[in-house]
């Protein structure tokens, strides 16, 4: 019986590693073509470079712009990552506390936003109209707009393992149901909060259809259009394509690697509670 289940761990952590290895393998492409010259970068090999070439993010970031959609890079993506999380945890807290066939219903449609694409004519027509195209809070609000329905649907099943008794003794205590949740449930949703921002984070900083279509001035672009621009210009040095998207996925790399104890936390809480 122990040989099996030897076998059985040996078998996942050689499954494990080997995904590890597909997943580093890109990531390990770019940081090391960042630092060759123009001529041993072309090739795009795996091997280190003999002289590490610093001076190419230097000129990246002068030549890329990339200072400027850094910035606006930090204001979408924490602008849509904080909007999508208040909102999604009001949403979540009443759809989670009422259920009505009606509450029931608004919460289908909304997690339907998980699986359903994007529809860009109608929702260009809709950013004419109210005249968001190339604004940066129009696109702070496409981003929260997107990041909601999975906000939702991680909070409403957190919600749901929360005992109700928290609320009723609120209420007996005299508190409204706005000061409940900012006092009694929010401090509890800390752990899926986090792991909501984080995951939203990652994701809306590497959106690239939305600006695309959205955003015409390139004082507006952030990274990832950056990134595209910079291709463009620069396709026959890969080196500097490479120190382009080194610098433009390291901000991730760190957060993500800061808050990962944040985002297993939050999913295992709500594992147990459920």
């Amino acid at each position: 019986m122990n040989a099996v289940r030897n076998f059985r761990a040996t078998v996942n952590y050689a499954l494990a590693s080997g995904a590890g290895l597909i997943m580093l393998a890109p990531i390990y492409l770019v940081f090391v073509n960042a630092l060759k010259t123009q001529t041993d970068s072309a090739t795009m090999g795996m091997e280190l470079p003999l002289t590490p070439q610093w001076a190419n993010f230097g000129t990246v970031i002068d030549q890329g712009k990339l200072v400027e959609a850094f910035f606006n890079s930090v204001i979408y993506s924490v602008g849509g990552t904080v909007l999508s999380v208040l909102v999604s945890a009001f949403a979540a807290y009443v759809l989670a506390r009422n259920r009505r066939r009606r509450h029931e219903i608004i919460y289908m449609l909304l997690i339907m936003g998980i699986a359903i694409p994007t529809n860009f004519v109608t929702l260009t027509k809709v950013m004419q109209v109210t005249g968001l195209i190339d604004s940066q809070i129009g696109i702070i609000l496409l981003y929260a707009a997107t990041q909601i329905p999975f906000s939702v649907f991680l909070i409403y099943a957190f919600i749901d393992t929360l005992p109700k008794e928290l609320d009723e003794a609120a209420f007996i205590d005299g508190c409204s149901p706005l000061r409940t949740f900012g006092s009694i449930i929010l401090p509890l949703l800390k752990p899926v909060l986090v792991t909501c921002g984080v995951l939203n984070m990652l994701n809306l900083w590497n959106e690239f259809l939305m600006p695309l279509y959205f955003l015409n001035s390139t004082r507006n672009w952030p990274m990832t259009l950056a990134v595209y621009n910079f291709f463009g210009q620069f396709q026959s040095n890969w080196a500097l394509v490479s120190a382009d998207v080194v610098l433009t996925i390291l901000p991730m790399i760190i957060i993500y690697v800061l808050a990962q104890r944040w985002i297993l936390s939050g999913v295992s809480a709500g594992a147990v509670k459920g």
